[in-house]
Formats: structure tokens, sequence, C-alpha cells
């Protein structure tokens, strides 16, 4: 992780091959994550991959060589529950493929800019293989039609596509790519400490109408209790 002098923190993922995910990548990520948000010093984060891939999703060849399934699939759920719960907002710089997990890192951020060739979604079903973790966040940002359009054909969106459906929010050549991530993230910073609101923010989405409007009315009123 690095810092640079708008307090931006830089968190990237680095695992074999293509940014592959296994668990001792994935514990890096998370520790990174929580560092930079538990940082008084950093307002925003970035989060993105080593060299030119951001990330090639789980390690198949590690699990083929004899690593724990159900480890693998735990420590990306726990990556992608950590993600929300941040007080910090976070930036996907995708500075080349996000697919199949990777896919998923992308849609659980805030905000997200993509290079104009990089394809971001699921491809597992055209390997025979659902994505049970990973289409969670996809679902959940995108809603389940557009998300199928993705998850069930197996076949990643364009940038281009990514970008009309919602689950980017600008496509940016390299020489542009973090300045538009560090613009949207000095923006944001505003609103990082305001009372645990982005955190809040995913909580309410979690819930049914009613149930949120009576939260967010105790959340309103603890706000003047404990000011």
């Amino acid at each position: 992780m690095s810092e640079n002098a708008v307090n931006i923190a830089e968190v990237v993922i680095d695992g074999p091959e293509r940014n592959l995910l296994n668990p001792e990548v994935m514990a890096a990520v998370a520790e990174g994550l929580t560092r930079a948000n538990e940082d008084p010093a950093v307002t925003g984060i970035i989060l993105t991959g080593a060299g030119e891939v951001f990330c090639g999703g789980l390690d198949l060849g590690g699990i083929r060589a004899g690593g724990d399934p159900v480890e693998y699939a735990r420590s990306l759920a726990e990556l992608l529950k950590l993600i929300p719960k941040l007080v910090k907002p976070v930036a996907a710089v995708v500075n080349g493929d996000a697919v199949a997990s990777g896919g998923s890192i992308v849609a659980a951020c805030d905000f997200a800019v993509i290079l104009p060739d990089a394809l971001v979604g699921s491809y597992e079903v055209g390997v025979n293989v659902w994505p049970m973790v990973a289409q969670v966040p996809m679902i959940k940002r995108l809603g389940p039609r557009n998300a199928m359009e993705n998850i069930g054909s197996g076949d990643p969106f364009t940038a281009q596509r990514a970008f009309e459906l919602g689950l980017v929010n600008a496509v940016a050549p390299a020489s542009e790519l973090r300045g538009v991530a560090e613009a949207w993230l000095t923006r944001a910073a505003r609103g990082a400490g305001v009372y645990g609101g982005r955190p809040f923010f995913y909580e309410i989405d979690e819930l049914p109408y009613d149930a949120a409007l009576d939260l967010s009315l105790e959340k309103f009123a603890a706000q003047f209790r404990e000011a």
C-alpha cells in the first residue's frame, strides 16, 4: 500500500499469473484495505491490480493442486463482505481484465474506472461452473436482469457495456485512469467521516423498504444525541 499527496491509499491485488486469488492473496488485500481504512490520514482507497491485469479470478490451479475449494470461496466471501463495511470510499482502477471473482470485486467497490479494451465480469458458465459467490455483488450492483446478461452467458462485459449498465462509472485511457479515480475519491472524501454514512448506505440496501426507513430514523436521531 502507498499513499499520495491527496491522502489516497493504494491497495494492489498481486497474485500468481493474472493476479489470481488464493487465500493468501485475498488476506493480503483485506489487510491492506483494513489498514488504509483505519489510517486517519487516508481519505480514500484505490484498489487495482499488479501489472497489466486487474484480477483473473480464483486460482483454480491452486485448487487442483490440493487447495481446499471451500477455503478459497470462504476467503472470497469474507473479502466481499469487508469492502462495504469500510468507512473510506473505495475506487477500483481496472487496469486490465477483471474477470470471474475479479469482476465481483469491481462490483463491490463504490466507484470503478476501466480501460477501454478491458473485460469485466463472469466467464464461469463457459467452463461449466456457476459463480455461486462471485455472482452476489454483480446482482446487487446491477439487478438480476442485467447481471444475468453476463452471468448466464459466461461472456464478460466489454468496458462500454459495463459502463452502460452501471458496473463501472467511467472508461478512460491508461494515462487518465488513476486521475479519474483520484478525482472521484477526492470528492467522495467529504462524506467519509459523516457519521458512518458509507457502511450504512450498504446496510440500507439489504433491508426491506419500511425497515430501512425505520432504521434510518434511528440513525438520524442518533447523530444529534451523540453530537
